[in-house]
């Protein structure tokens, strides 16, 4: 019996330290779930991995596998890390609980910027990858479809997504506590991403001295120069830029840090050890940690940035209350639906399996009574089909009415194919 199992960590049960070391880039992405469907052969599996999460939803096969430790060891030897760094800060939820967590994700209530768009078009991306590898299946095509609906539905229909705080916007607030004024700063971006993109849109109101757009890809660097009125600055000199700069906007992708203390280090006198503030909002992390010690160093990155916009969830109580009422009603008609996909074949099973043994006891005793007419022959007929029906009655409301807030009642279906013969190969004697 399939069941539907999620292993993940986020930004509210992982420091960024252990969530950097977990995250799967776009190629790494589509790597993993290659791998997964060749270990676990029959199974469906969505990855989604952000800057504040990784979540594997995967549906399991025969024997309930793969299980949530053979999901913990697969995803940390892709990752090339000890499974033990990770096991204290996952969640492991399961049914029910896996499909309001998604519908939560998706309506951006688990975010941790409450109300932000992004992390729809996330879940999205991942669903995408999942269609285009073949890993999502009976189960996980409806869930993420209906999970997309559902965030829709919270962003059009509530007003959670106005007047909220973002990263990017608490970024620039920190700027404004550094430097008084920003029309002699020079901002240096490096990278393409798209929270950088929306931190370059909140400096643009501040009439920047000079905004440079560096990129491995003078392409992409020279995309955003035209879009934000910069200049394209080069990948290789790096360093002249990191001189030049007073603000830094980093999120490039890169597996390690691009920015280290010993290269910093060099750049302090000719620097002449003027104020920088770093926001670092890549994952893994752009910037090496230890750099916010040296003098006049203000680094900031996803873990500095969240402490500011985890207050807003209590500063929209009645925003929050409407989508996860939303949430909700979704959750518990998904279940149902997916309920009675799963019952559907056990009750036909069940019915044509004991109409079919009346008929053939019934057939037995009516070739011992030759005399009896057509008539009293389909009065028997009937009350054979009312008695099975009567029977039949209790166990079946039992099962649709079982269990009603975890999910499938997969203890009773598993208890009716024991106890009724309706396993593959049972004795139909």
């Amino acid at each position: 019996m399939h069941r539907l199992v999620l292993l993940g960590l986020n930004h509210s049960t992982a420091p960024l330290a252990v969530r950097e070391k977990l995250a799967f880039n776009a190629a790494q992405q589509r790597e993993a779930l290659a791998a997964f469907q060749e270990k676990f052969p029959g199974s469906e599996a969505v990855l989604l991995s952000t800057c504040n999460r990784v979540e594997l939803y995967a549906v399991t096969v025969t024997n309930n596998s793969p299980t949530a430790d053979e999901v913990l060891t697969f995803l940390a030897t892709l990752r090339g890390v000890d499974p033990e760094q990770f096991r204290e800060h996952l969640y492991r939820k399961a049914d029910r609980l896996a499909v309001g967590h998604l519908f939560n994700v998706a309506s951006s209530l688990d975010s941790m910027v409450l109300g932000e768009s992004q992390i729809l078009g996330q879940v999205r991306e991942a669903y995408d990858v999942a269609r285009e590898m073949n890993t999502a299946g009976a189960l996980l095509n409806p869930l993420f479809q209906r999970a997309i609906a559902v965030g829709k539905q919270v962003m059009t229909e509530t007003s959670i997504g106005s007047g909220k705080l973002s990263v990017a916007s608490v970024a620039v607030d920190y700027a404004k506590r550094i430097f008084d004024h920003f029309d002699d700063k020079t901002v240096l971006n490096i990278g393409a991403g798209e929270m950088a993109t929306l931190v370059l849109r909140n400096f643009a109101d501040l009439k920047l001295g000079k905004l440079l757009l560096c990129n491995r890809d003078p392409a992409k660097a020279m995309k955003l120069a035209e879009e934000f009125g910069g200049e394209a600055a080069s990948f290789d000199r790096l360093d002249e830029h990191l001189i030049a700069a007073d603000i830094v906007v980093t999120s490039t992708g890169a597996s390690e840090p691009i920015i280290t203390r010993s290269r910093f280090e060099k750049l302090l006198r000719p620097r002449r050890y003027k104020p920088i503030f770093i926001i670092d909002i890549a994952l893994p992390r752009d910037v090496e940690a230890s750099i916010e010690k040296l003098e006049n160093v203000y680094l900031y990155n996803l873990d500095h940035l969240q402490q500011v916009v985890s207050t807003t969830q209590s500063q929209r109580k009645e925003a929050v209350d409407a989508a996860r009422k939303i949430v909700g009603d979704h959750v518990h008609d998904f279940i149902a639906w997916h309920r009675q996909r799963q019952l559907g074949p056990l009750i036909d099973a069940l019915y044509r399996r004991y109409h079919g043994l009346a008929q053939e006891e019934l057939n037995r005793t009516l070739n011992k009574l030759p005399n009896i007419g057509e008539a009293e022959k389909a009065h028997l007929e009937e009350l054979t089909r009312r008695i099975v029906n009567k029977l039949l009655h209790d166990p079946i409301r039992l099962l649709k009415h079982s269990d009603p807030q975890h999910g499938p009642p997969a203890q009773y279906m598993h208890a009716m194919e024991k106890l009724f013969g309706l396993e593959e190969g049972g004795d139909n004697s």
